[in-house]
């Protein structure tokens, strides 16, 4: 006689094929959609490797109006002007380089852009993959390989309008950093 709480061998068979159908419906849907990962992340802008850190950045990208050989105007990013943190402890600022420093233990990454992805959000910056360039002093951000900057909200240059050129302008934005350490690897 079965049992009625579950327990019976029929029981058991039916759930291990449900968790079958399951498990190769994600694995299709993930096969189906090549261009982000699983992690939602893009493939272009992915890393695999340990973590150091994982931050909160709020403030501003900063915009240059420059004129071309034909008297063009456009906006130049002249410098990222942010600050960041996260829930254990790490703080910092974020400034032209691009570089993070650590306002805890004085310790800075600069950046070198790898690739970049458009925002799904409208208006906002491109989520960047980053590779170390350089670091200086001993801290949290020394061994620094890898940078992502995703998630991120506003910071887009807007319209020329009626700037003219030597003008600049300050667009709010965030983001969210992530800061991979040694052993970490592009995904290929």
């Amino acid at each position: 006689m079965e049992s009625r709480t579950g327990n019976s061998p029929r029981w058991f068979g039916l759930m291990a094929l449900l968790t079958l159908v399951l498990i190769a419906q994600g694995c299709a849907a993930d096969a189906a959609s090549p261009a982000a990962s699983s992690a939602g992340i893009p493939d272009i802008l992915h890393v695999q490797g340990p973590v150091i850190a994982r931050v909160r950045a709020k403030g501003y990208q900063v915009y240059t109006c420059k004129a071309d050989a034909s008297g063009n105007l456009s906006w130049a990013l002249k410098a990222p002007d942010a600050t960041f943190e996260n829930d254990i402890g790490l703080q910092g600022k974020h400034y032209a380089g691009p570089t993070w420093e650590s306002t805890i233990d004085g310790s800075k990454v600069v950046g070198k852009k790898i690739a970049d992805y458009a925002s799904p959000i409208p208006g906002a910056v491109p989520w960047l993959l980053l590779a170390a360039a350089s670091h200086e002093g001993a801290g949290s951000l020394s061994s620094v390989t890898f940078i992502q900057r995703l998630n991120t909200a506003g910071g887009k240059a807007p319209a020329i309008g009626d700037a003219k050129a030597g003008d600049e302008v300050r667009v709010a934005y965030t983001a969210e950093y992530v800061f991979y350490g040694p052993g970490a690897a592009i995904r290929p």
